[in-house]
């Protein structure tokens, strides 16, 4: 049909699809009533009945006597994450640009991933671990990994967090595969299709890839120097009623600031009137001169997860992360590892990563290391001045430069260019869930020594003027 009324039952026809492809709904989920949905489309009832029987004589839905249309159990196709949302341009996909950095050879300069150069870890310890572990138990080298993870790890993180204040018991501590998985087992256990979810604006580009598998509506909460915007935190708490916030508190990524006294509390307030559920990576927390103020400190642990892994600091290759938090949600936490994983991380893991945090190195390890990132953001950041690139802000520690570029620059153009001569950079959209920080990129400073950046930045920039 091509009239007006046709034209109306095909839009609620692909409202009916987006939902189905978005996962908003599956299969056996009942449709919307048919004046429920009526008055959301802004159509009349008839309407709803026309497109519901053409769904149903596609077989993508199913008519029940007396109770309703449901989808299908056939009707949803495979869920592909690129197609899951309007396609964005490859420069500012998460998808991408993660899979530019974790693919690229050691010729190919990367001030644009997340993490450390080799040379920079602590390699020796790591070495030291290996040759203790080969005269390990056979258990350790060859059994699965206990539900809640090296019993010995998991002390020492009790130890760590005792130092900042934060008191947990055994019982609310659990070790997963990595941090990414320790998300994810969150994600499963509190989240449901459709959902919403805060996270910071900009925010980490792998908590928007992660959430997008698990088909919520992400909002974004624009990120100020000292936190979240708390006027545009409380109003989406009001508006879209979200179930999770996630974000990082301490050398926040990818600006580097860090959470105030005054926004922490402000902010747990509204979330406890809310009911919101709030997950605090803390990643970053070693690299901090002096601990900054944690949410799940002042919360203790009541709605606040606290989660983190040891790739920024230990090892990308030896994966392991850890969840605090309630006691019984550790508990149903620890099923989903098992129902997906079949126990926790590998003992191998483990045992390598408590024996480095163990050993006195560790501690001296990190003083160097801040020592040297320090050096290295402020040579970054004198090296970009004379291209009119400057820090959002000067953060206290970690690896990374939020930087703006002139005015009529676009992140994602240079970053295309770049890319042609083997630089992976990291555009600010691929931050942004609102895409406006097309002016920003996220600098590696660890990654950002060799000349050539600022010499293949400045060209593309004069081959592309501002305005």
């Amino acid at each position: 049909m091509t009239d007006g009324k046709g034209t109306r039952t095909g839009a609620v026809m692909a409202a009916i699809r987006a939902k189905m492809a978005g996962r908003a709904l599956v299969a056996g989920d009942r449709l919307p009533s048919i004046r429920r949905f009526a008055a959301t489309m802004g159509v009349s009832p008839s309407t709803v009945v026309e497109a519901y029987d053409r769904l149903a004589a596609e077989g993508l839905i199913r008519a029940r006597r007396g109770s309703g249309f449901y989808v299908a159990g056939n009707a949803l196709p495979p869920l592909a994450l690129a197609e899951a949302e309007p396609r964005r341009d490859r420069a500012v996909d998460p998808f991408w640009v993660s899979r530019q950095s974790l693919d690229a050879d050691s010729s190919v300069m990367k001030p644009g991933c997340g993490w450390l150069p080799a040379e920079w870890m602590p390699n020796d310890a790591v070495r030291r671990a290996l040759r203790n572990l080969a005269r390990a138990e056979e258990s350790v080298l060859s059994d699965y990994g206990g539900t809640r993870g090296s019993p010995r790890l998991r002390r020492l993180l009790l130890g760590r967090f005792a130092e900042e204040g934060l008191s947990v018991s055994p019982d609310q501590v659990m070790l997963t595969g990595s941090g990414t998985q320790a998300i994810d087992l969150i994600c499963r256990f509190l989240l449901r299709p459709g959902d919403a979810v805060l996270v910071d604006d900009p925010c980490y580009f792998n908590f928007q890839a992660l959430l997008r598998a698990h088909q919520v509506r992400i909002q974004g909460v624009p990120y100020t120097p000292s936190g979240p915007d708390l006027a545009a935190f409380e109003s989406l708490l009001a508006s879209e009623r979200p179930r999770l916030y996630i974000t990082n508190s301490a050398l926040h990524n990818p600006t580097g600031a860090s959470l105030s006294p005054q926004t922490a509390h402000r902010l747990l307030k509204a979330a406890s009137a809310q009911d919101l559920t709030i997950v605090e990576d803390d990643i970053f927390a070693d690299f901090e001169p002096e601990p900054s103020p944690r949410l799940a400190v002042f919360d203790g642990l009541d709605r606040v997860i606290r989660i983190g892994s040891f790739s920024k600091t230990l090892s990308a290759s030896i994966r392991c992360g850890y969840i605090a938090a309630r006691a019984d949600w550790i508990e149903a936490l620890i099923d989903l590892q098992v129902a997906t994983c079949f126990g926790g991380p590998s003992p191998m893991a483990t045992e390598l990563i408590a024996a480095v945090l163990a050993g006195g190195g560790y501690r001296k390890h990190m003083e160097e290391l801040r020592q040297r990132l320090s050096r290295a953001r402020r040579d970054l950041a004198a090296r970009l001045a004379p291209l009119g690139i400057r820090p959002w802000l000067m953060p206290r520690g970690g690896f990374y430069l939020w930087c703006q570029l002139p005015e009529g620059q676009d992140s994602a153009v240079l970053a295309r260019m770049a890319l042609a001569e083997d630089i992976v950079l990291a555009p600010g959209n691929v931050f942004s869930v609102s895409q406006t920080a097309t002016r920003f990129l996220r600098f590696n400073v660890a990654q950002s020594g060799d000349p050539r950046l600022v010499a293949v930045l400045e060209r593309a920039m004069n081959l592309h003027p501002a305005g």
